[in-house]
């Protein structure tokens, strides 16, 4: 197992790369040449390119999931600072220079995220919005319902604003997506109102 130090010099390496080259032009030798490490030292933790890249992606994913938390603020209703954190991290992602150049050069590298099976950053995204609707039921601020499932929709819904923006990003800004987002997920996570009585 590689050490945490040599792990991070690897997946640094394995970005510079991709940023240069994209995936499918990166080689082991080329992160290896970047890295200062030798490719059976690559080798030994990692079977291809393509598994470093499914690590690099969790462990940048993982930062900006941090990132964004510790950088909202942390009062008020739950409901409005869960949604806040989602279309935080949302834009960061859609920002982010990783996962532009794999959208915009290799974006076979996203579809098994999309069609098969969750990424670990996936996971645990799931993890942090289950949690949130969990405490905002508590609060009162989120409707009740099964919170594993109202997690899955928001989160397909603030992934589509992550990976298919550009679709329909030609008439509006991303500050104008980012607003739509904000309002879909506070309306779909309010408390449903009682219908007033018919008089």
């Amino acid at each position: 197992m590689a050490s945490p130090e040599i792990e991070d010099a690897v997946l640094d390496a394995t970005r510079d790369c991709v940023l240069a080259y994209g995936v499918r032009r990166t080689t082991v030798s080329d992160v290896a040449r970047r890295a200062g490490v030798s490719r059976m030292s690559i080798y030994r933790r990692w079977p291809d390119v393509r598994s470093l890249v499914a690590d690099l992606m969790s462990r940048e994913w993982h930062r900006v999931l941090v990132d964004t938390a510790t950088a909202q603020h942390r009062r008020g209703a739950v409901r409005r600072r869960t949604v806040a954190q989602i279309v935080a991290v949302a834009a960061a992602l859609r920002a982010h220079p990783l996962l532009r150049k794999i959208r915009e050069v290799d974006p076979e590298v996203l579809l098994p995220y999309l069609l098969d099976r969750r990424g670990a950053s996936q996971d645990e995204m799931l993890a942090f919005v289950e949690e949130a609707v969990r405490a905002g039921q508590r609060d009162g601020s989120i409707r009740r319902g099964d919170p594993r499932r109202m997690a899955r929709a928001a989160l397909l819904t603030a992934q589509s604003f992550v990976l298919s923006s550009a679709l329909l990003a030609d008439a509006y800004s991303e500050t104008d997506l980012d607003t739509e987002l904000t309002t879909l997920l506070d309306r779909y996570l309010a408390p449903v109102k009682a219908a007033a009585p018919r008089g």
